[in-house]
């Protein structure tokens, strides 16, 4: 605790009076571009491998980068997530994996989870991308792994579209969604292609998106 007291303190004394003018504009309104849903892991901070600066990103952050399918049980994932899209109005939606995640390799290796009942529960929102997973072969664990941050990024764009607000953002061609896999040891991006159903490296293909806008609908 002690050093992030240090940290906050220079802050206070170092970053903020640099972005003065900054936090005046946003103390009473946001106007954030992107929703960004991505894993609590602590390895994987969404300003700092995006570079974008407070107010540019509206985060939801929880074990597995999981956004459970619409339905009556309110949740703070369904709500934010429509709060984004129908109040911040963002134009993109980026939903995050990344490697060696706690929660996909518990559902790759079948690693009991029992002594952790609320998150073997939430865990059962990846089922749909657990169901592909193991219809596959894999020449070792690590594969395996990687595999199952693909299928279940796969999974949540899926169910990201069954929110009323996303579909209808979808629908009027105003929101982009896009897949990520963030490798933590090499700071590299790879993102879904919608067209091909397949990953490929962000560095090469910046705009290509997971769910493709049609062109009359272009943004």
């Amino acid at each position: 605790m002690r050093d992030i007291v240090k940290g906050f303190l220079k802050f206070q004394c170092e970053a903020y009076p640099k972005r003065v003018e900054l936090f005046k504009n946003l103390s009473n309104q946001q106007e954030p571009h992107t929703l960004f849903i991505s894993c609590s892991d602590s390895r994987l901070i969404p300003e700092l491998v995006t570079q974008q600066e407070p107010g540019e990103l509206f985060v939801i952050r929880n074990a597995g980068n999981i956004v459970p399918s619409y339905g009556p049980e309110p949740g703070g994932v369904s709500a934010s997530v429509e709060y984004a899209v129908s109040a911040l109005r963002v134009s993109d939606i980026v939903i995050c994996g990344h490697s060696d995640c706690g929660a996909m390799t518990a559902i790759a290796t079948c690693k009991c989870m029992d002594h952790m009942p609320a998150v073997k529960h939430w865990l059962h929102y990846a089922d749909s991308a657990r169901v592909v997973h193991e219809a596959r072969d894999y020449k070792d664990e690590q594969e395996q792994i990687a595999s199952m941050v693909r299928e279940n990024v796969i999974a949540q764009l899926t169910n990201i579209q069954t929110h009323p607000s996303v579909r209808l953002a979808l629908a009027e061609g105003r929101v982009r969604l896009h897949g990520w896999v963030y490798a933590i040891e090499s700071g590299s991006i790879e993102t879904y292609n919608g067209q091909t159903g397949t990953f490929v490296p962000l560095a090469k293909n910046p705009f290509v998106c997971a769910t493709p806008v049609e062109p009359q609908q272009a943004m």
